[in-house]
């Protein structure tokens, strides 16, 4: 298997000094941008399998620099960094077009497992999971901007955390997501409640979408690790 090429766009030196080469010695082939036009530039020359793609830079912004990426039709997979808290930065993030996100400070060996997985999900020409409109596995449709669940055809009615829980999984199907990641992501760093909460409403999910806990089409519990989306998932219009 070919060597993924990362473009690594980041303007803070004391990240790309010791990040670049860890991205290698994981296996990738690296190459880095300062800011947000040099990072423009290398992804049209570079062609990159994937970039990871700084919000804070100068010129143009991380933000700025997926948008017009996306607006030339480029869907080459981008994972975007954020600052710890920023929800609003992640939502905005993930609507023009990166196909994941992480926050900083992370740990290294987490962005390579983000990476790793976004690789495995994404196709080549095929815009990301996080722009579409409609979510689609099999019968199953998640219309996003309605917030509203689908399935045969019949509307089913879930709570709004149980909801942004499937929402969560689908984009990622596939990736075991630990019930800690979870509770960060959908429930907010200062919202006090356990993990146990993670699993009253995937219990929630398996019982609107009679998904059978020993065979599932949906959500499947990882042991010891977390949840996985089980199904495929589609862009829908």
């Amino acid at each position: 298997m070919a060597t993924a090429k990362i473009l690594l766009a980041d303007d803070e030196e004391a990240i790309t000094t010791e990040l670049a080469p860890f991205l290698e010695r994981s296996g990738f082939e690296v190459a880095v941008a300062r800011d947000g036009d040099q990072a423009l530039t290398l992804a049209k020359s570079l062609q990159p399998d994937l970039i990871v793609l700084d919000i804070v830079m100068p010129g143009l912004n991380g933000r700025e620099v997926c948008r017009q990426i996306r607006a030339s039709g480029n869907w080459t997979p981008i994972v975007m960094l954020t600052r710890v808290g920023a929800s609003g930065e992640r939502a905005m993030s993930l609507e023009e077009g990166a196909d994941d996100y992480l926050n900083k400070p992370f740990d290294p060996f987490e962005l390579v497992a983000r990476i790793r997985a976004v690789l495995r999900r994404a196709r080549a020409g095929v815009r990301p999971l996080a722009s579409a409109r409609h979510l689609i596995s099999g019968p199953l449709v998640l219309d996003r901007p309605s917030r509203r669940l689908f399935l045969d055809g019949k509307e089913l009615t879930l709570t709004a955390k149980a909801l942004a829980l499937l929402e969560y999984l689908m984009l990622r199907h596939g990736e075991v997501i630990s019930r800690q990641r979870l509770l960060d992501e959908i429930w907010g760093w200062d919202y006090p409640v356990a993990t146990r909460a993670v699993d009253v409403r995937v219990a929630e999910l398996r019982r609107i979408l009679a998904d059978d806990v020993d065979h599932p089409h949906y959500v499947e519990t990882v042991v010891n690790e977390g949840y996985r989306f089980a199904g495929r998932v589609e862009v829908g219009e």
